[in-house]
């Protein structure tokens, strides 16, 4: 993909369905709306508005009743999408400390603003603390420590 995921046209909504697709096709190989829905937490009806938009645009094959896939430019989005999310909630759980529904929280929101060179510096930064076996509880205080 020659956008980065922070400068793509696809809004950070269409992001997310074609996250939560990738993620529901690789483990079912197709996704019903029904279960794209759930995966998002929206009403089926929002779901058949984006997947009309997604395939409009060329992202996602898709006819009404039918199971929905996605094309190769859609796949890469969502496979980017998703592996950002990924890495975000991660970082945010095991070098911040973040707990692991508040980490998910958040990478779902930065993993569609952050640019490609601080996502690159920080995935850079995650690796350098793994090989030097630096972890948060060398540096984190206490839980409640941080005084302002």
């Amino acid at each position: 993909m020659s956008a980065t995921i922070a400068e793509s046209p696809v809004s950070a909504s269409a992001q997310d369905y074609l996250e939560a697709i990738f993620r529901i096709t690789n483990r079912h190989r197709v996704a019903r709306s029904r279960d794209i829905a759930q995966a998002l937490g929206v009403t089926k009806s929002s779901v058949t508005t984006a997947l009309k938009q997604l395939s409009a645009s060329g992202l996602v094959n898709y006819d009404p009743y039918s199971y929905v896939t996605l094309t190769r430019a859609g796949e890469q989005i969502g496979r980017s999408v998703e592996a950002r999310h990924r890495f975000l909630a991660q970082f945010l759980e095991t070098v911040l400390g973040v707990d692991p529904e508040r980490a998910d929280q958040n990478a779902c929101r930065i993993e569609h603003v952050l640019d490609e060179e601080v996502y690159n510096k920080l995935t850079a930064f995650a690796r350098f603390l793994e090989a030097e076996r630096i972890s948060s509880a060398t540096w984190l205080p206490p839980a409640g420590g941080i005084q302002e």
